[in-house]
């Protein structure tokens, strides 16, 4: 007999900051209420963007991202997907990654 641990999966996604209100929204839709968000600095090819401070010019190369984990049961991976595409996914590369991971709890 299989553990309920074995029909869990894990999904992470990278995506804009200007996306999670929208995709909390739209996963609490399909059933999902509890999300962990944690927000991430990464240095890309974009090359991050240019501010202006005290008058003058920076360049930052560090970008500001959303990284979004949800335990789903395997029936619902593939509407969390769906879901996380619609929301996220643009035209440039790299805006929207999404991993998945089988789910494993460990025990301390």
């Amino acid at each position: 007999m299989r553990d309920w641990r074995d029909l869990m999966k894990v999904i992470e996604t990278i995506i804009n900051t200007a996306n999670l209100d929208e995709l909390k929204a739209a996963l609490n839709n399909i059933g999902i209420e509890k999300i962990m968000v944690s927000h991430l600095v990464n240095n890309s090819r974009k090359k991050g963007r240019d501010v202006l401070h005290w008058g003058a010019d920076y360049m930052f190369g560090l970008m500001t991202k959303i990284k979004v984990e949800i335990i789903a049961a395997d029936e619902l991976v593939g509407r969390v997907i769906e879901t996380i595409g619609e929301i996220a996914r643009t035209d440039s590369k790299g805006d929207c990654r999404i991993l998945i991971h089988p789910f494993v709890e460990a025990s301390i």
